[in-house]
């Protein structure tokens, strides 16, 4: 490995980072085979050095099946063969260092793929052997075991229970799965789990990777004592327990596993850090977040925050609050491979928002949204959160604006929880590969066409229609990050009131840096100072609807 392999830096470079994330079979094809690729990432180094982000999260990149978009890792320690090798990934990541950009990889701990070369050995074993007691595997109920453990629902429905056949031949054990058949749980009070994930995080810290992105943190540990066995019939935050003894989600005891972890982390210079994916009660994220563990844990609270001042308002100060608590940093996020994008989002009505599956499923779904509002809202609000302190998330696509491909054919749709949860949003729309230009077999996503189908309005929404155009979200994310770096300053701001306009968010920063959003629909007066960038015009001393300015006081 290269001299370039390790990123030096101060060890706390991670608390106001801008780290976009790259979904890696959608974000650039270099062999033309229509999934993108390692080769395809380092292709567009240049261009996320200069849209200025301080580093990239590469969502899986392992031997995968695909069950559930490569959360079905098959080998924590090795690339899928589709998008590249390992040593592609070592020019890659050196690639990105040179361009001065830190690099997060996904760790999927809850689960592997039943391909995993362990579950196949349990497979090949016997009950209570020491290959099955790395996973949860049980007997069923009834005469001949033939039903299931517990009533346990999945993510992806309809059970959390699945029956294997023996090596004999004979119907035989159960194994747990709280996502897709495809996806077992391991154990966690196994050891050899334990030590294999810090093998596994080891190998990849020894690469030169200075970051991870902890997928479903808070499931790891689960209550399977003196045979006991969860039930559970839904998964909403609402229904799980506020104080570390949930049977399956955010017990206590995980955090024992984040303190081994950090040890790990701490052998390397800067030390590595983690951000959990961590849906638990708003008053238990902050445990994850701890610099005894992982260092932070995504606040989701704004992807579903209505566009409402005041609910903006008290989202994000519950949140700064919560992390001054704990000496944490926060972080803030709109768009992600697994929801609807924000430019969408905020175009929708009321309506629709209240029910997003039902508007999702029905078939004038498209005419429901507001695209200009939607757009205009969007680029505020990522304005907004860029001025905030805390490290910030984007999503690949989003630096264009983009819009949500809906109308993707169902014999085209590849994720699984909408072939197998009733009632559930496909997060293929997402996943749609970027537009790179305006025109051509798959907007310049690659040589060939692309994995999943791009509307034939993407060309318009492409880097090449935005690249140094005056006034496109891509210039308006450029200079957003450019100033973002110069204005950095304590993770702090002081709330300005504005009693007679509840529609106005107004914050300043230590050094001066001012930021306004109006969230209402008719214009206001800007704030004292120099205007450094507005999400939309204000030459006439006036911050329009549904805009984020940015003033030098």
């Amino acid at each position: 490995m290269s001299e370039h392999t390790f990123l030096k830096g101060p060890k706390n470079w991670w608390r106001q980072a801008v780290v976009y994330q790259i979904y890696p079979r959608s974000f650039a094809d270099a062999n033309g085979d229509g999934i993108g690729d390692l080769k395809g990432i380092i292709s567009r180094v240049e261009y996320l050095k200069q849209l200025g982000i301080d580093a990239v999260w590469l969502s899986p990149h392992y031997p995968s099946e695909l069950a559930d978009g490569g959360y079905d890792v098959a080998d924590y320690r090795d690339i899928d063969p589709r998008i590249g090798t390992l040593a592609e990934f070592d020019v890659m990541l050196e690639e990105l260092h040179k361009a001065g950009i830190r690099i997060f990889v996904d760790i999927v701990p809850n689960h592997s793929s039943d391909q995993h070369e362990w579950f196949q050995a349990a497979l090949k074993a016997a009950p209570g052997s020491p290959e099955r007691d790395r996973y949860i595997f049980r007997d069923g109920k009834g005469e001949n075991g033939e039903i299931r453990p517990s009533e346990l629902v999945s993510h992806f429905g309809p059970t959390a229970w699945t029956r294997i056949t023996e090596p004999d031949g004979t119907p035989g054990q159960w194994y747990m799965h709280l996502f897709a058949k495809e996806q077992p749980d391991f154990n966690w009070d196994n050891q050899e789990v334990r030590d294999d994930f810090l093998k596994t995080i080891k190998f990849w810290s020894d690469r030169g990777v200075d970051g991870y992105r902890i997928d479903v943190a808070h499931a790891l540990v689960k209550d399977l004592k003196n045979g006991h066995l969860p039930e559970r019939q839904s998964y909403d935050v609402s229904v799980m327990k506020n104080d570390g003894t949930d049977d399956l989600f955010d017990r206590d005891e995980v955090h024992e596993i984040y303190a081994s972890w950090r040890k790990v982390f701490n052998q390397y210079e800067p030390p590595r850090v983690a951000v959990a994916e961590a849906w638990v009660h708003a008053n238990r994220r902050a445990r994850y977040a701890s610099t005894e563990g992982l260092g932070q844990s995504f606040a989701f609270d704004l992807l579903g925050t209505p566009w409402s001042a005041k609910k903006f308002h008290d989202t994000i100060d519950y949140q700064l609050k919560a992390a001054d608590e704990t000496g944490s940093s926060t972080t803030w996020v709109f768009s992600n491979h697994d929801v609807i994008r924000h430019a969408t989002r905020f175009g929708l009505p009321e309506s629709a928002l209240a029910n997003l599956p039902k508007w999702f499923r029905s078939h004038d779904r498209e005419q429901h949204i507001n695209k200009e509002l939607g757009l205009a809202r969007a680029r505020a609000a990522s304005m907004l959160v860029l001025g905030l302190p805390g490290s910030t998330y984007l999503y690949q696509g989003e630096e264009l604006g983009l819009q949500e491909p809906l109308n993707i054919p169902s014999e085209q749709m590849q994720d699984p929880q909408w072939f197998r949860n009733e009632g559930s949003i496909s997060r293929d729309g997402c996943r749609v590969p970027m537009p790179w230009s305006k025109s051509g077999s798959s907007f310049g996503f690659g040589p060939g066409g692309a994995h999943l189908p791009q509307p034939d309005w993407f060309g318009e929404w492409s880097v090449e229609a935005q690249d140094g155009v005056k006034g496109s979200t891509l210039e308006l994310y450029r200079a957003a990050l450019r100033l973002r770096r110069q204005l950095l300053t304590d993770e702090k701001l002081t709330w300005v009131k504005h009693w007679l306009n509840p529609n106005v968010l107004h914050f300043v920063r230590p050094n001066g840096w001012t930021v306004m959003t109006n969230f209402g629909t008719k214009p206001v007066k800007l704030p004292k100072g120099q205007v450094l960038l507005a999400s939309a015009d204000v030459s006439d001393g006036k911050l329009p609807a549904n805009t984020t300015v940015w003033v030098q006081r």
